[in-house]
C-alpha cells in the first residue's frame, strides 16, 4: 500500500515539475567535448572529427543552458547537409528532436521523432522521446486550460461583484 501511495505522489510531483527521462549534460562534459573537437581539428582523421562533433552536439542538446541547446541545434542542422550513413542521419535527426524538445518547440520535435520512427519503427530512444513529448503536450494543455478557467472565473467574479455594488 505504501508503494502505491508513493507512486501516486511521484506521478503527481513529476506532472507539475515536468520530469522526463532524457538525460541532462553539465558544463564540464561540454567543455571536455569542445577540447576533443579542437584536438580532432588539428588531426588528419575525418572520422575522429565527425565523431567528436557528434559527441559535442549530443552534449549541447542535453544541456540545461538554452544557448548551448541552440548551438547544438545549429551544429546538427548544418551537419545534416553532409553526406553520412543512414545510422548517422538517424542519430542527427534524433538529437535535433531532443534539442527542439529542450527548447520548447514540441511540434518540431515531434515531427523529427516521427521521422526517426519511420526509419526504425521500434527504436526505443525515439519511442521514449515521443512518449515524453506527448506527456508534456498533454500536461501543458491541462495547465493552459486551468489558467484559462481561472482567468475566466476571476473576470466573471469581478463582473458579478461590480453588479452587486451597483444594486
Amino acid at each position: 500500500m505504501d508503494v502505491k501511495i508513493r507512486e501516486v505522489f511521484e506521478s503527481v510531483g513529476s506532472f507539475f515539475t515536468g520530469d522526463d527521462h532524457i538525460p541532462w549534460c553539465d558544463r564540464d562534459i561540454i567543455n571536455g567535448c569542445e577540447r576533443e573537437v579542437a584536438e580532432a581539428a588539428e588531426g588528419d582523421s575525418e572520422e575522429l572529427k565527425r565523431d567528436s562533433i557528434m559527441r559535442l552536439s549530443w552534449a549541447l542538446v542535453h544541456s540545461k543552458q538554452p544557448e548551448d541547446v541552440q548551438r547544438g541545434i545549429a551544429m546538427l542542422e548544418a551537419s545534416l547537409a553532409n553526406r553520412s550513413s543512414p545510422l548517422q542521419q538517424r542519430e542527427k535527426i534524433y538529437l535535433l528532436a531532443v534539442g527542439y524538445y529542450r527548447s520548447g518547440e514540441y511540434s518540431r520535435s515531434r515531427q523529427l521523432v516521427d521521422q526517426c520512427l519511420e526509419i526504425v519503427p521500434d527504436w526505443r530512444q525515439a519511442l521514449v522521446l515521443k512518449k515524453t513529448l506527448e506527456d508534456r503536450i498533454a500536461r501543458d494543455g491541462v495547465i493552459g486550460i486551468g489558467i484559462t478557467a481561472t482567468a475566466v472565473g476571476l473576470i466573471a467574479g469581478g463582473i458579478a461583484a461590480a453588479f452587486a455594488r451597483k444594486k
